[in-house]
């Protein structure tokens, strides 16, 4: 792999002073630092991308197949339980997608156990905290 982008959707802005109990002390900056070494030592380049807006994340996500990345590491938060723009944004490219979710959404609330996103997703990784990123950049980098 040579090109990774890591989108996050709403409320990711605000790791590190929100809903700690949950999501943890890390913040966004945190993350993308941890991610853009690690993707760095493989001799990759990663993009990062935060929004609180579906439009601006399906733009980028179209924007995305232009780019010829390799592969996308994409946490939308709450739009993975309502969006299909999503959806069907991540259908109409040809770059993989990666669902990732720092909390383990089946322990949580009902309406979070439904991803409107996974059918069409490369694969999801749900519960590690910020390591769910980690594994989800291993599995571009480190796979065939």
């Amino acid at each position: 792999m040579n090109h990774l982008l890591l989108m996050n959707g709403p409320n990711i802005n605000l790791l590190g002073k929100r809903e700690q109990d949950i999501y943890g002390d890390v913040t966004l900056a945190r993350i993308e630092k941890e991610l853009t070494d690690l993707v760095e030592e493989h001799g990759s380049e990663l993009d990062c991308f935060q929004s609180n807006h579906e439009g601006e994340l399906v733009d980028r996500l179209h924007q995305a197949n232009e780019a010829a990345y390799d592969g996308i590491i994409f946490n939308p938060a709450a739009y993975t339980h309502t969006s299909i723009a999503l959806r069907d944004a991540i259908a109409a490219i040809n770059v993989p997608v990666i669902e990732v979710h720092i909390s383990n959404v089946h322990k949580r609330e009902a309406f979070r156990h439904q991803s409107m996103l996974a059918s069409v997703c490369y694969g999801q990784i749900v519960g590690f905290g910020k390591d769910s990123y980690r594994l989800a950049a291993r599995a571009f980098l480190e796979t065939k």
